[in-house]
């Protein structure tokens, strides 16, 4: 199965940027489209709207919408109406959701609010009419969308790194994504914790597919991309150096990082990335690197490549990096 390659964007831009980074993104041959759900930026079903209009060939989706910010029958709702606008192209992206504390939202039971959103999503794209108890979520007989859907059901990506959140995936979801990681080591590793779910549902688990991707910078100037790689992934490789368990760090490195982070010091903080680090939790470089380091992931055998925001040193000029000099030294 030929290996797609992503593109992850923050939801921070104004109107129409949106739709010519997909524009361009599309025309360079990228396969899908991910929009970013963290907290405090735009809803993502605003860019993707956007860029459902302005594409004709590309998947689209949210990585990720969660159960506690947003009722499963709302998610339903949006992710309908992206798969009308795209014609058929929308995919969903749910995870348990990260920071929600600052808006005084508790996560309790996360694995069972994730299995029983995608439940409840399911039966409202399909337009069952039957009733559904879950332990928290429900729906009351012959609730259903009000409008004619597109398909009746779309793609289902679970954002997970722990091994109950891809046991999950690997019984009810297409696709699972590592979020900030560009380590091909993590691809077996995510593959066994796959397996308890899809052993239990009886389904290969290589039917499931492993997605990683990080925060990408390339240019022409890769000592340039790298630094501001490094001072992207400084800001959070607290939140995931320990969720790597192929990763051993040099001892303090994450403590005297986070705390230059939360002093502001973001740039001086990044300067204590060594190279190897920043290979694990980003790509970043010249085309040439950038390529080397996402064909690693494609031997390893994932399914989807997603280089993340914010692409080079510019957005427009880091798509366009991608497209013309990445894309072509791919084999996939």
């Amino acid at each position: 199965m030929r290996t797609e390659i992503g593109l992850g964007l923050q939801s921070d831009k104004p109107a129409g940027t949106y739709a010519r980074l997909a524009r361009s993104a599309e025309a360079a041959g990228f396969d899908v489209l991910t929009v970013f759900g963290d907290l405090m930026y735009q809803p993502p079903i605003f860019p993707l709207l956007e860029m459902a209009g302005a594409t004709s060939r590309v998947r689209l989706g949210p990585a990720c919408l969660n159960p506690f910010s947003m009722a499963p029958y709302e998610i339903a709702g949006q992710i309908a109406s992206l798969d009308l606008a795209s014609h058929g192209r929308a995919y969903l992206g749910l995870a348990r959701g990260t920071w929600l504390g600052a808006v005084g939202l508790d996560q309790p039971r996360p694995l069972t609010a994730l299995a029983e959103t995608a439940e409840v999503v399911a039966r409202l794209l399909r337009g069952d009419r039957s009733s559904y108890e879950g332990r928290v979520h429900r729906l009351a007989a012959d609730t259903v969308l009000r409008y004619e859907r597109q398909r009746p059901s779309v793609p289902l990506l679970i954002g997970a790194w722990g091994a109950q959140g891809a046991a999950l995936a690997g019984r009810i979801a297409d696709e699972i994504k590592v979020g900030g990681s560009a380590n091909p080591d993590m691809v077996p590793v995510i593959r066994e914790r796959l397996r308890a779910g899809a052993d239990r549902a009886g389904r290969p688990v290589d039917d499931i597919g492993i997605v990683l991707g990080a925060v990408t910078v390339v240019d022409t100037d890769g000592e340039a991309a790298r630094a501001k790689a490094r001072t992207e992934v400084a800001m959070y490789l607290a939140v995931v150096a320990d969720l790597d368990p192929t990763v051993e760090l040099p001892e303090g490195l994450v403590a005297e990082v986070a705390a230059l982070v939360d002093a502001g010091r973001d740039e001086e903080a990044g300067k204590l990335i060594p190279d190897d680090v920043l290979d694990r939790f980003a790509f970043s470089g010249a085309p040439e690197q950038v390529a080397a380091q996402a064909q690693k992931l494609i031997d390893a055998g994932v399914r989807r490549v997603e280089f993340g925001t914010p692409h080079g040193l510019t957005d427009d000029r880091g798509v366009e990096l991608l497209g013309a000099e990445v894309l072509p030294l791919l084999s996939r």
